[in-house]
């Protein structure tokens, strides 16, 4: 087997980042940066991955790869050292995620061998191998175990519920203790768990490269805290200085029912929510502590990793968040008359005002739209499309956005997602509701004379069969009133006035 050289200069070490737009990836790539890692950054969108903050580095190398094609694997990895395997399918439309799962690992471990690394890092998941063991875990113990034995030496982490602004576990956490004075809540709120910062598992991803002792090993990685998930939520409730939550659990809630209860209260659908509850009932905690000797560091306990967590979203510093993950559709086939839209049912509306303005205040009026801002008119219909929406298994409008005054591609933006971003010129953005079709909202910004800007807003739909075309002409009504509405909004700026009025100027 190939080994480490402890004394390798970093620049010499390249290093494959999988999953890089994801919760774990997105905060390792720039941590790895920072060290002066040569790294090469592989996603199913390099756009996505360009947009970061990160994304210009001279250091990185952006690359397109979709573990299910095992061409592209190849390709990504080729000429590289290490890799980070920060790969999972537990996602929204992956029915059978433990298969996929399966088929990704084994896809990775046979490019890893046919390029030789010197070395694969993964992030597995706590509990133990029993029968009541969850799906969900058992399929991130198998991944592992798949990488164990692939003839690459491997350093495998395993941690329980990890701590961090935007993470799923932390955010279905704080929503419902935000929200529920009273929960009745499942029997595995009693459970012991060890959960583990943010912070201290990318020490532990990142130290254990300059740690020729971590080759072929699996540790178990977790805070200096044993406690239930009944005592986080209520040291979260202190921290956010809440009256007390009164928590009561009973044995009729099963996982199923639980999932539902999150997917209404919190912003965390049922599709991820079922697997996550699910292994909420398995103790999930170290059996053992021999990294805490190899990569010594201070670790943060529950309650002041919470604060942290909790004092990032008060100041709008989240890093990643559980949304990032997912793959976004090439540009070029959601263009009306690309060849793709050709033969196909295309509804439109588009509107145009002009307003006497500086283009970076309107700008920032529409980087600024959804979350705590709203869509500047009628936001009660908004929520209660949302709530429409979260009732039929829809992700609703509770998502909100990342970041209050900023976007970036691949952003979750309450029910929409960002395709595409330019600065005081574009934003495009497609529906994540359920709709019997695809919907698209897109802003561009002119400037026809000095002072002016033009703001042109067009909703695009494709319909799916009659039920689609129905929906489209159902709303249709509403159109006038929402639309116009929005783009006077948009134009409302402290120096700013209309010249004219919004224009209906494309309807189908």
């Amino acid at each position: 087997m190939a080994n480490i050289n402890q004394h390798d200069n970093k620049n010499n070490k390249k290093i494959l980042v999988t999953g890089a737009t994801g919760y774990i990836g997105g905060r390792l790539l720039p941590r790895l940066l920072d060290k002066g890692y040569q790294v090469r950054a592989a996603a199913r969108s390099v756009k996505k991955l360009q947009s970061r903050p990160w994304g210009k580095h001279p250091n990185l190398e952006c690359v397109p790869m979709d573990v299910f094609n095992p061409e592209s694997i190849q390709n990504a990895m080729q000429g590289c050292d290490i890799a980070y395997y920060l790969v999972h399918s537990m996602v929204p439309g992956q029915k059978d995620f433990k298969k996929a799962d399966h088929q990704a690992a084994e896809n990775f471990c046979a490019a890893a061998e046919a390029n030789q690394l010197k070395h694969i890092i993964h992030l597995s998941g706590l509990g133990e191998n029993t029968e009541t063991l969850s799906k969900h875990l058992i399929s991130r113990a198998e991944v592992a175990q798949i990488i164990r034995q692939c003839t690459i030496p491997s350093t495998i982490f395993r941690a329980a519920m990890i701590i961090g602004s935007g993470s799923a576990s932390f955010e279905i956490m704080r929503y419902l203790v935000e929200r529920l004075p009273v929960m009745i809540a499942p029997r595995w709120v009693n459970t012991p768990t060890q959960p583990i910062s943010i912070r201290n598992v990318m020490t532990y991803l990142i130290d254990c490269l300059e740690k020729p002792e971590t080759l072929n090993q699996t540790f178990d990685i977790g805070g200096p805290d044993v406690v239930t998930y009944q005592k986080l939520m209520e040291i979260c409730a202190e921290e956010e200085e809440l009256p007390k939550r009164l928590i009561m659990s009973v044995p009729v809630f099963t996982p199923k029912l639980s999932s539902y209860w999150i997917h209404l209260v919190t912003p965390v659908g049922k599709s991820i929510a079922q697997p996550l509850a699910e292994g909420l009932r398995n103790k999930t905690v170290c059996q053992e502590d021999r990294i805490r000797r190899l990569i010594p560091q201070e670790l943060i306990s529950c309650r002041e990793a919470i604060r942290r967590a909790l004092d990032l979203q008060k100041h709008h510093v989240v890093e990643t968040r559980w949304t990032d993950a997912g793959e976004l559709p090439p540009l070029e086939t959601i263009y009306p008359g690309d060849p793709e839209w050709s033969g196909g049912t295309v509804l439109m509306d588009r509107r145009v005002l002009i307003v006497a303005a500086q283009v970076s205040d309107i700008w920032a009026r529409i980087a600024g739209i959804g979350g705590d801002n709203g869509w500047y008119y009628g936001n009660f219909l908004w929520k209660l499309r949302g709530l429409m929406d979260a009732w039929i298994g829809g992700v609703g409008l509770r998502r909100g956005r990342r970041d209050p005054y900023q976007l970036q591609i691949g952003d979750a933006l309450d029910f929409w997602r960002v395709l595409d971003v330019d600065i005081e010129h574009r934003l495009f953005l497609k529906a994540e509701m359920k709709l019997p079709g695809e919907a698209y909202l897109e802003f561009v910004l002119k400037t026809p004379k000095e002072g002016q800007v033009e703001i042109i807003q067009t909703a695009t739909y494709v319909p799916k069969g009659l039920p689609g075309i129905l929906y489209w002409y159902a709303v249709l009504p509403f159109h006038h009133f929402i639309f116009n509405g929005m783009l006077l909004g948009l134009a409302k700026t402290e120096n700013s006035h209309i010249i004219k009025q919004p224009k209906l100027v494309a309807k189908t």
